[in-house]
This record gives C-alpha cells, sequence and structure tokens, in this order.
C-alpha cells in the first residue's frame, strides 16, 4: 500500500479513504462517468504536478488591489487561493534573465559563467553547470516540459533565437549546457523533447500527458512586459492572459494533483517586493503570507514537492508551506 486516498468530488458524494497500489481513482474519470465536471475538494497530500507561470516586471504594490488592470487576479485568484506579501528580489540590480536561470537553480552565479545580462544563450553565455531542477528531475526518473509562447520554424525545437514575441530570456532551461548543448543549438535533440508551444498545453492536459514539472512563459505581449496593441496595458494584457488560460489549469490540477504557482521576475523599478500566487487544492483561501519568500524558494519548494535533493544554493530559504492546508504540502 502505497498511498492513501481520501477523494470528495462535489455533486458526485463520494467519500471514505482507499489503500490502493496503483494510486487513486482518477476524479477526472469518475466525474464523466457520472456526468459531472470534477471539482475535488480534497486531494491526497502527495502533490504530482507542479505548473509555473513566469510573469514580469511587477511588485505587488501593482497587481494586489489593481482591480481595474488586474481583475482575475484579484477578484477570482486572490480570493480563493493564496498570494506572498513578502517575496523579495535578491537580484534587484540585475535583468530578467538572471532572474529566469535563478528560477531554475537557486543562484546565477557558476564556476564557469555568472549570468548578468539578457543575451542569447551561446557558448559564452551558458552554464556546464548540472546543479539545477530539470537536471535533478531527470536523475531521478521523471519529467520536465517549458511551454513557451510564440515558438515557431524560426526559434526551432530549441528556442535559442528569439522571433516574433518570444524571448530566449524568459526560458532558463535553454542557458544550461546540458540542456541545450556545450553550444546551444536550436536542434538539439533533448532539448527538443522538452520544449513545446504553448499551444500544446491544452491538449497535453486533455491527454494527460503533461509532465511532473511544467514551465510556462507567456509570451511578450501577455507576460506583463511590453504595451502591445489593442489593450497597451502590460498587466492587462497578464491578467487576460491568466483568465484565458488558468481556468483550464485550475481543472487539472484539482483533478491530478497539482499546485500551480505564479511568479514575477522582478519589481517594476527593482524595488519592493514580488507577488506570488500559490493555486490549487488544499491552498488555503485569500491566505496572504508573511513569511519572507524568494524565487530560491520556489526552486526548493518543488524540489520537496518532487523528491528531489536540496541545492546548496537554496538550503536556508523557506519553502511555501503555509500556503497549504497541514498535511497537503510535504
Amino acid at each position: 500500500m502505497n498511498r492513501l486516498a481520501c477523494i470528495t468530488i462535489s455533486s458526485l458524494a463520494l467519500g471514505g479513504c482507499a489503500m490502493t497500489d496503483s494510486g487513486p481513482t482518477n476524479p477526472a474519470d469518475e466525474a464523466a462517468s457520472n456526468g459531472a465536471a470534477p471539482v475535488v475538494t480534497a486531494t491526497t497530500s502527495a502533490i504530482q504536478h507542479v505548473f509555473v507561470i513566469a510573469l514580469e516586471n511587477h511588485g505587488t504594490a501593482s497587481i494586489y488591489g489593481n482591480t481595474t488592470s488586474a481583475p482575475f487576479i484579484n477578484n477570482t485568484l486572490i480570493p480563493q487561493f493564496g498570494r506572498a506579501l513578502n517575496f523579495i528580489d535578491k537580484l534587484p540590480s540585475l535583468p530578467s534573465e538572471p532572474h529566469y536561470v535563478w528560477m531554475e537553480a537557486g543562484t546565477n552565479a557558476f564556476a564557469d559563467h555568472t549570468f548578468t545580462t539578457d543575451n542569447n544563450p551561446s557558448s559564452s553565455n551558458s552554464t556546464a553547470s548540472t546543479a539545477h531542477l530539470s537536471t535533478q528531475i531527470i536523475a531521478a526518473g521523471s519529467t520536465w516540459l517549458s511551454y513557451q509562447e510564440g515558438l515557431n520554424s524560426t526559434t526551432g525545437g530549441c528556442p535559442i533565437a528569439g522571433s516574433g514575441s518570444y524571448a530566449p530570456k524568459h526560458d532558463p532551461f535553454i542557458f544550461f549546457r546540458d540542456v541545450s548543448g556545450s553550444t546551444p543549438s536550436k536542434t538539439n535533440a533533448f532539448c527538443v523533447a522538452h520544449h513545446k508551444p504553448l499551444t500544446s498545453l491544452a491538449t497535453d492536459m486533455t491527454n494527460n500527458t503533461v509532465a511532473a514539472y511544467n514551465f510556462i512563459t507567456p509570451n511578450l505581449c501577455n507576460d506583463m512586459h511590453d504595451s502591445c496593441s489593442p489593450v497597451s496595458d502590460p498587466i492587462k494584457q497578464g491578467d487576460n492572459f491568466l483568465a484565458a488560460n488558468v481556468p483550464a489549469i485550475i481543472t487539472y490540477v484539482n483533478a491530478h494533483q497539482g499546485v500551480l504557482f505564479i511568479v514575477w521576475d522582478e519589481p517594476e523599478g527593482s524595488t519592493g517586493n514580488i507577488p506570488l500566487i500559490v493555486v490549487g487544492p488544499n491552498v488555503k483561501p485569500n491566505f496572504a503570507s508573511t513569511v519572507q519568500y524568494s524565487h530560491s524558494s520556489l526552486v526548493k519548494s518543488i524540489e520537496q514537492i518532487l523528491a528531489l535533493p536540496t541545492l546548496p544554493a537554496v538550503t536556508s530559504d523557506n519553502v511555501f508551506t503555509d500556503f497549504f492546508n497541514a498535511g497537503f504540502f510535504p
């Protein structure tokens, strides 16, 4: 017996607990057989899927309470889920790329290279370090995928070059040579296998072929980075993106024991705290955490969820325990 499953699905009147060797019954299948939508109100303590959506360049003061530009965040996500009030930026003087590398490795400084620019990956702007999440995940026999909005024939399967509103600086994995090659290449087979256009996410969730760890980057118009026509409000554009894409992710994490972390890279002007929104079953509703977090906390929390070793760079950082009801975070 390897897992205690206690699942209640509203409108199905299912209850009780069952010990199984194959894991809990898939609530989506149960709901489908009864003609009802799967709405999980309780789940097991083992989180099976992690989603991260990375957004850009805004602090808590610009996002929380801004119902004009961010109605979905403030009227839908915040009342139902958790948010951080004390998420700090450890790289206040640096641009996006070092922050994204930090989301993958808990640092931007390695023995062979320190990331300080927004340059594309290259033999000189990459690292041979294997001390990062995606390599840990593969070593543990698990899976990861990077969903990047705007991938096309120009960017290639391994998107080391920008095209249109896709920016390589917002895809952390391609800066690690064990992902993209000693000389990063858009045809690197391993990298290609772990990158998909964002348009693939809906189908993958429908087919339950998403990975254990899924990193999602909207394009420059949808990640709150640029002001694009016709909306011309970066925060509103990002909020619209979340309103269009997050409900399906919520349905998936509810039915498949998952969690979604919506995180920003840095506050505008490099001052102030960074928003973090934690979404999923057994996340405390309308919960505001005052614990000090950083992008290192994101790395360490994902490691604990996926039962990975803790990278030395993040050993002293807090994890996201307080967002969850007791017993539902590792």
